[in-house]
């Protein structure tokens, strides 16, 4: 019975770590976004030391997410007691983390070099930022990442690193996840179709060229600009789909 118990909590208590890293891999994903969107003011006359400040607070908080995400997905990954599903469920997290790291990364070369290209040390290193016209900036981005939630109250993790070393820092990350979990990348599947979101009602398949063209024949009479209304014209439709 108490083995029957023990086992029961085990299983409760790794579904909840699935669902806390499910919380925090859509927590990363608004963070970063937030981020990204950030780094397009910087060398811009919306450039300034309060964009930067709020870049750094972002960045914390982004790196307090990878780091407790990353120990999770390892111990959840590491155990072979696990059913499929929720395997299947937390390979597919792995395979987003991942994907979610390297763009994070990129960002942050990003930010690394325009920040060396456009110094704010001094008053008159402003003139050499960009006058795209832009107004605004990027507090209310800002403010909208620092009220993401991360599911674990405690800050996990050591101290932020600086943006060099955070750089070098997930790279590390990806190296070892990559060699300490053994999952093809191509062995996970997604759980939805691609462009799933972009595809409306798709257009019959079995619509001929003629039916199609018969209905573009008829939109353009409605507004009178038809050439010929002979049903049986197909030179005629061809006119009228070119003009």
């Amino acid at each position: 019975m108490n083995r029957w118990r023990r086992s029961v909590g085990e299983i409760q208590a790794r579904r909840r770590q699935v669902s806390e890293c499910e919380q925090a891999q859509s927590a990363l994903s608004k963070v970063t976004a937030c981020y990204q969107q950030m780094t397009t003011c910087l060398g811009s006359n919306t450039d300034g030391s309060s964009l930067r400040e709020e870049l750094e607070e972002t960045r914390a908080l982004a790196h307090r997410i990878c780091t407790g995400m990353h120990r999770r997905l390892l111990a959840l990954l590491a155990e072979t007691e696990q059913v499929q599903e929720d395997r299947e469920q937390v390979e597919r997290m792995w395979v987003l983390f991942l994907c979610a790291l390297e763009n994070f990364q990129q960002d942050l070369r990003k930010v690394s070099v325009l920040q060396e290209t456009f110094p704010l040390g001094q008053r008159k290193d402003r003139q050499a930022l960009v006058n795209t016209g832009a107004t605004g900036g990027g507090s209310e981005v800002a403010g909208r990442a620092a009220t993401v939630q991360t599911p674990w109250v405690t800050t996990e993790g050591e101290k932020k690193p600086d943006l060099k070393s955070h750089v070098l820092e997930i790279d590390g990350l990806l190296q070892e996840m990559l060699q300490r979990v053994n999952v093809p990348l191509w062995s996970v599947e997604s759980t939805q179709n691609a462009w799933a979101e972009g595809c409306g009602d798709a257009q019959d398949e079995d619509d001929t060229l003629e039916e199609i063209m018969e209905v573009e024949v008829v939109s353009q009479d409605s507004r009178a600009s038809g050439c010929c209304n002979h049903s049986n014209c197909k030179l005629g439709c061809i006119f009228c789909l070119l003009n």
